[in-house]
């Protein structure tokens, strides 16, 4: 393919790719990024923490999304959801395919991951845990009715009459924050931290 010139003398640019406004507007992005200095960007790491923690965290947010399998493939849905007894539990429709799957599922349950995050868009410091275990439909009248009671829909739906129940088998959780922040428990982190991502 062949490479058109922008202008004599300037960098070749692929057909497609639009040019810079101007030179000026190049060299004063260029001078912008060679002020910044490193100690201008913090470095950020990546703590592991333990299943405890990260479901308290879970815990301390309101909304999260449920990935569960639709004819054979992945399905991710938000929803609000309370923590009770150590389980997550959130409210379903009848319609739902949730509903429905953990229905049939009934003595096993359905394997699901749920997922709860508190991420600063900025600063890209925060938390994410992810619980991965099995749904079951709770069919208890007077369980439903309590679950009612300490959880509303965020979203309004007609006949957001049942409620599921999932019990964490495998919690795992991460913490974003700067090097040389302390974790909350106090302690410094290390043989936690992992470089991955």
């Amino acid at each position: 393919m062949p490479w058109p010139k922008v202008n004599s003398g300037a960098a070749p640019v692929p057909r497609g790719v639009a040019p810079p406004a101007s030179s000026n507007h190049l060299a004063t992005h260029l001078r912008r990024s060679s002020a910044m200095s490193t100690d201008d960007v913090p470095a950020h790491r990546r703590i592991d923490l333990d299943p405890a923690e990260a479901l308290r965290l879970l815990g301390s947010v309101p909304l999260g999304r449920i990935v569960f399998t639709r004819q054979a493939l992945p399905t991710v849905r938000p929803v609000n959801h309370v923590l009770d007894g150590g389980d997550i539990v959130i409210r379903t429709h009848e319609g739902a395919a949730l509903t429905s799957q953990a229905r049939q599922s009934e003595d096993t349950g359905v394997v699901v991951a749920y997922e709860a995050d508190a991420i600063d868009p900025d600063t890209h410091l925060g938390w994410s845990v992810v619980v991965t275990g099995y749904a079951r439909l709770v069919t208890d009248d007077d369980e439903v009715a309590r679950i009612r009671t300490m959880l509303h829909p965020w979203a309004a739906q007609p006949g957001t009459d049942h409620a599921v129940r999932i019990h964490p088998d495998l919690v795992t959780g991460v913490l974003l924050t700067r090097t040389g922040d302390a974790p909350e428990d106090g302690s410094d982190g290390r043989g936690s931290e992992d470089s991955d991502g």
